[in-house]
């Protein structure tokens, strides 16, 4: 009862907002009754779309659900630079208004301009959160880096989201592009699905063939408590690849020995209690001789904890970057970092703007990317 009454609450919020647009878009336009009407059937077509984009992932199976899914999600795309553009009108408007600047030509212009420019935002957002992710090369320097270690490579994929438009053969292309670096290890950083294993193993399966040296590993995020943890840390241990929950796997160079640790979501707990989310316990019982320390935690906001546990660099994602602006302007409401190279203390902190992309096929000013990540001599 109680989620069908948020559900009827958000619908009733979806339709205000469109009520909103088509009020303050449709007038201006000078479309005639005609036009008035054909635009308001499409805000309300929208609306039921985006409703739809927002349930994507668990649409029932049927012929129409990859195209339902797909409408829906290139709906909530263009809505929101619709919207966000309907609001920077707004205040231009009301700036212009006191200046004594606005005429019925600019009140057209503009009201026709916003979904033009939301619809071209949408399209170039689609053609960037499309394409194979770019590889983006950092170097991090360690103090005290023993030689054996200079140069040890990690490539970091990140919040791919596996699920209503992301299938096989974009992960495959990226699990080829990761291969085709060869790193010394590989870390995934959690959020590779959106959905549950009986849905999406055929087209997780490209993980099976990431191939380095010191293997290739994985911890989880969020939107895997979201869709079933415990079937896909068992799922990705029967790919191949180690999982880590609040633990670590040494691997040596010669003399010199570096930890690969990984830790559960940073919210793991409120789904799982014996999931709670530890860098200290992934620490623990390392040998002493362990030169270099690196820390796989899907959220950036696990850098003070992984400091006060004395590791050198953090992999993380979750952010995206922002995705599309203006949501970069949010993420630092909840998370330290939104993307780059950072630092808390002693740790340096690498936040990935992900792989992939979450709910609209859209990347606008946050390109995706697989990170090649180097240890260098401070």
């Amino acid at each position: 009862m109680a989620r069908r009454r948020t559900s009827v609450s958000f619908l009733a919020i979806l339709v205000l907002v469109h009520l909103y647009i088509g009020l303050r878009l449709l007038p201006g336009m000078e479309l005639g009754v005609l036009g008035m009407l054909i635009g308001i059937l499409l805000l309300a077509l929208s609306a039921l779309l985006v409703r739809i984009g927002l349930v994507a992932p668990s649409l029932r199976r049927s012929r129409w659900s990859g195209p339902l899914a797909w409408t829906g999600l290139l709906a909530m795309g263009f809505f929101s630079s619709l919207l966000v553009l309907t609001l920077a009108r707004d205040v231009l408007l009301l700036i212009l208004t006191l200046t004594g600047s606005v005429g019925p030509a600019l009140m057209r212009n503009s009201a026709i301009a916003v979904p033009l420019l939301a619809l071209a935002v949408t399209g170039i957002g689609f053609v960037n959160a499309r394409r194979l992710a770019r590889v983006v090369r950092v170097d991090v320097p360690i103090v005290g880096l023993p030689q054996e270690l200079s140069g040890y490579a990690i490539a970091q994929i990140s919040d791919i989201h596996v699920g209503p438009t992301i299938k096989r053969a974009y992960l495959n292309a990226i699990v080829n592009k990761v291969n085709s670096l060869k790193p010394d290890a590989i870390a995934v950083t959690g959020d590779l699905v959106d959905g549950s294993v009986q849905r999406l193993a055929l087209h997780t399966e490209p993980l099976a063939r990431l191939a380095a040296p010191d293997g290739a590993f994985f911890v989880t995020g969020n939107h895997e408590y979201y869709s079933g943890a415990e079937q896909w840390i068992a799922e990705v241990r029967r790919l191949g690849l180690r999982v880590l929950l609040n633990e670590h796997v040494i691997r040596r160079r010669g003399q010199a020995a570096l930890m690969i640790a990984g830790v559960t979501d940073y919210t793991a707990q409120h789904f799982n209690p014996a999931h709670k989310s530890d860098p200290h316990l992934a620490a623990a019982g390392a040998p002493d001789d362990v030169a270099v320390k690196v820390l796989l935690a899907h959220q950036p906001r696990s850098a003070p904890a992984a400091a006060d546990a004395g590791f050198d660099l953090q992999l993380s994602g979750h952010t995206h970057g922002g995705q599309f602006f203006p949501w970069n302007l949010f993420v630092p409401l909840q998370q330290p970092f939104v993307a780059g190279l950072n630092r808390v203390r002693s740790l340096w902190v690498y936040t990935s703007r992900g792989t992939g992309y979450w709910g609209p096929p859209k990347r606008f000013g946050a390109p995706s990317e697989i990170t090649l990540v180097r240890l260098v001599p401070a």
